[in-house]
């Protein structure tokens, strides 16, 4: 039967499911804040990297499965958000996309597929236009490229368990945690202005991309989702039933599904194009 958390429920009262222990974890200094990482299993390496406010943990539904189906798995936490640091700097996605790139160093990795949730997508895309040599592909879920992609936010009891589980895990994980209110006013300022890619930009793109729309996200606008698979050259469009922003803790077999299908067509493009 399948896992369903729609109202996140069983997400507010007790987070995803537990991370397993990692085969490696550390932080890495990155233009003057430590990033945390972890890796998971042995295989095709894919980085995750988690939506705003958020932190790592919020992949626990992921990690496994991608595991167990022969990947290994890279976790980042965001600078600033969870157990990763930041200094004064204004937040921006590309200094966000050289901290992932720092962590690649650390872990010798010459090239990854990455999956990004919200404005985890927006790095990995960030890193797709910037350091297309580093990235496999890009798996590009609920997130905007302009701020005309983003819907006018309707509060609900939803956002509300969200919000108050990204608030106590801040508490719980931040080195900083009295300082959640702050980090939130930091986060939305970048958030008011990026990422703002032009079509122009978007065509230049050429590593694999899947956009991924949920049929009820709160945040992302349907014809925006549309207009970048549109955009960017030989883009996949993946539509998922009957959920929203939060997929992959609302129905994550579902998620995991159209992200798996996804990573085994990179890697059968890889063997192809080495034949």
């Amino acid at each position: 039967m399948e896992f369903q958390d729609d109202d996140l429920v069983a997400f507010a009262a007790n987070g995803a499911l537990p991370l397993p222990a990692p085969a490696a974890e550390g932080q890495v200094e990155s233009d003057g804040a430590r990033i945390w990482y972890a890796a998971y299993g042995e295989g095709r390496p894919v980085i995750l990297l988690h939506g705003g406010l958020g932190h790592s943990g919020n992949w626990g539904y992921q990690v496994p499965a991608l595991a167990e189906s022969g990947h290994r798995v890279i976790l980042i936490d965001s600078r600033g958000h969870g157990r990763s640091t930041r200094d004064s700097k204004p937040y921006t996605y590309e200094l966000m996309a050289s901290d992932v790139l720092a962590v690649m160093d650390r872990l010798q990795l010459q090239k990854a597929a990455i999956a990004g949730w919200s404005d985890g997508a927006c790095i990995a895309l960030v890193l797709a236009s910037k350091a297309p040599e580093r990235v496999s592909g890009v798996f590009f879920f609920a997130c905007n490229m302009d701020p005309s992609g983003t819907r006018e936010v309707e509060p609900g009891p939803v956002l509300d368990r969200c919000f108050g589980r990204h608030s106590g895990d801040y508490r719980q994980l931040s080195a900083t945690p009295d300082d959640f209110g702050a980090f939130v006013d930091s986060v939305s300022e970048m958030q008011k202005t990026e990422p703002n890619y032009a079509a122009e930009d978007l065509g230049k793109i050429r590593v694999p991309v899947a956009i991924v729309q949920s049929e009820n996200d709160e945040f992302i606008k349907r014809e925006h989702a549309d207009y970048l698979a549109r955009s960017i050259p030989g883009a996949a469009f993946i539509l998922l039933d009957g959920v929203s922003h939060f997929a992959p803790l609302q129905r994550p077999d579902r998620f995991n599904a159209a992200l798996k299908a996804f990573l085994t067509a990179l890697s059968e493009g890889d063997e192809q194009s080495q034949q």
